[in-house]
């Protein structure tokens, strides 16, 4: 078994196929001669000079190529070996066959040719003329023993010659052609190698890419589609399907580039809902022009967007904690003991314009310490219509108001994973601002639990005036309001705290009512995988 190892790795394997075609060959050329000397016995003029040792020398020279496929099978010896065995056979056997056959005149000795350049391709060129030599001294022996001893000519020496020197040119154009074959045949590996390590580096970068790309060809067709772009759709297709069938919005858009050569600058909002920004880059493969289209994942964008706003809110409101609330406390304390002071009314009012006014920084302060609470959501499953119960309590006696101003009404039992205290302080938001604005009056503020497209949903409504149109795109904004004292952060921080939770704030208008009302839509149903369930 030891002995296999280096036998094996002599030679590429693409080495012993070759040789036993070229055995084939050989196998058939002697089964041929042997068939003409069955076939016309001594009257072939193949075997004038000596028609037995003719007949004898075809039976060995094809007995011994049969045999030289066993150890072509064991690939026992080594391949040069087995090869040059082989070439000898040929060589010696051919001789003894062109000699019984008259010699240089019977032509045999051009078989010889054959073998050699076969030799040399199949070695690649190894020892190639090293086989021409071992011929042309074969073929210098034969025709001097038949000088000798069958009276030949000795005149023929020449075409001897001319014979001994195209063995040796045939041998060196199969030595070239197997270099150069051998050069190309190392250049298309290493461009094979290449090409495989460019696929590989493609698919890494494709998978690993988190924006979406998608290839198609000059005809519309879908070549590839990396995971991202799988995600970002929510389909999976194989190549050959048309863009145009299968992502009608998408394949619009990539028309338009083909027709103007520009792509939308704006975020669209794809087949599959998904808000992406697209990008085209044009192939071309010869006369074929096809398309790399990558889709930016906008939602990716927005929240690492959020991460970084978040780090910079944090900093900040370290900053205030330290810097603004202590001097601005030292500032509320004088106040209210100047204020305590005797005065005149004109001081009394202007002492109280800077304590109302301190307190209202406090409160832009504090609630924007709040912010930096986001990204600390322990959401916990609970039962969304009990907790409306307990908070609509809460809420009255907070703020002083007659119980039936805020109201539940149409609820639903729905379970809802949320920060508890989160969502105390979006709902406390909510409710004042639709108590500041909204007639105070029974009724005047609802709150409603059903479910939309299968998730829990809270609506909170007032009968105030509504919002503006004009304001609507600017109503989520941090530190935008309409009211003279507010701060403009409420909405803004319940906004936060809705997506902190895996769910969405929105604004949807009165409705069939007068005035405003915001929707909540809650995340999916939470399950029991690590969430604590507690009661209302």
């Amino acid at each position: 078994m030891t002995d296999n190892k280096p036998v094996a790795a002599s030679s590429p394997p693409d080495f012993w196929r070759p040789l036993y075609f070229f055995n084939l060959y050989r196998l058939t050329l002697g089964s041929f001669l042997v068939f003409l000397a069955g076939a016309f016995g001594p009257s072939l003029p193949l075997g004038e000079r000596s028609w037995k040792l003719f007949l004898a020398a075809s039976l060995v020279y094809t007995a011994l190529v049969a045999f030289s496929f066993i150890p072509f099978k064991l690939r026992r010896p080594r391949f040069t070996v087995q090869l040059a065995l082989q070439v000898g056979v040929d060589i010696v056997g051919l001789s003894v066959i062109s000699y019984s056959s008259g010699g240089i005149r019977s032509s045999i000795g051009l078989l010889l040719l054959v073998s050699l350049a076969a030799a040399g391709m199949v070695s690649r060129g190894r020892i190639t003329l090293f086989f021409a030599a071992m011929g042309s001294i074969a073929a210098l022996l034969e025709h001097s023993f038949a000088v000798l001893y069958a009276n030949a000519e000795v005149a023929l020496y020449v075409q001897v010659g001319l014979l001994c020197m195209s063995y040796f040119a045939v041998a060196w154009m199969a030595h070239t052609l197997a270099r150069y074959a051998m050069d190309s045949q190392r250049l298309a590996q290493r461009r094979g190698h290449d090409l495989v390590s460019l696929s590989e580096a493609n698919s890494l970068v494709m998978r690993d890419m988190q924006d979406g790309v998608l290839v198609v060809d000059e005809q519309g067709q879908i070549t590839q589609m990396n995971p991202a772009a799988e995600r970002l759709l929510h389909k999976v297709t194989g190549p050959g399907d048309a863009l145009s069938e299968v992502f009608p919005i998408l394949f619009g858009q990539y028309a338009m580039w083909k027709r103007t050569g520009e792509a939308s600058r704006d975020t669209l909002r794809l087949d599959a809902g998904v808000r992406a920004r697209l990008r085209f880059v044009s192939i071309e493969r010869d006369a074929a022009h096809g398309a790399v289209i990558f889709m930016e994942d906008m939602q990716r964008v927005q929240a690492e967007a959020q991460q970084i706003k978040l780090a910079a809110l944090g900093r900040l409101t370290a900053n205030i904690a330290h810097e603004v609330r202590n001097p601005l406390s030292a500032i509320s304390y004088a106040t209210e003991l100047l204020h305590e002071e005797p005065g005149d009314a004109r001081q009394q009012r202007l002492l109280q314009i800077v304590l109302d006014n301190t307190q209202r920084i406090n409160q832009i302060v504090q609630d924007v310490m709040q912010l930096n609470r986001r990204d600390r959501a322990q959401p916990e499953a609970f039962d969304l219509a009990a907790m409306l119960r307990t908070f609509v309590e809460e809420f009255d006696l907070a703020e002083r108001i007659e119980p039936g101003v805020l109201v539940l009404t149409r609820v639903q039992e729905a379970k809802v994973g949320f920060d508890r205290g989160h969502l105390r302080q979006v709902l406390w938001n909510l409710c004042r601002n639709a108590l500041r604005y909204g007639s105070k009056s029974p009724a005047s503020i609802t709150l409603r639990v059903g479910t939309a497209d299968g998730r829990a949903i809270l609506e909170v409504q007032d009968d105030g005036p509504g919002i503006a149109a004009e304001h609507l795109g600017k109503l989520f904004e941090p530190f935008f309001t309409t009211a003279a004292d507010g701060t403009g952060l409420g909405l803004y921080i319940a906004k936060e705290l809705c997506e902190a939770n895996g769910a969405r704030l929105e604004y949807h208008g009165g409705g069939r009512r007068k005035g405003a009302r915001f929707r909540i839509t809650f995340g999916e149903k939470p399950g029991n995988g690590g969430e604590h369930e507690h009661g209302g």
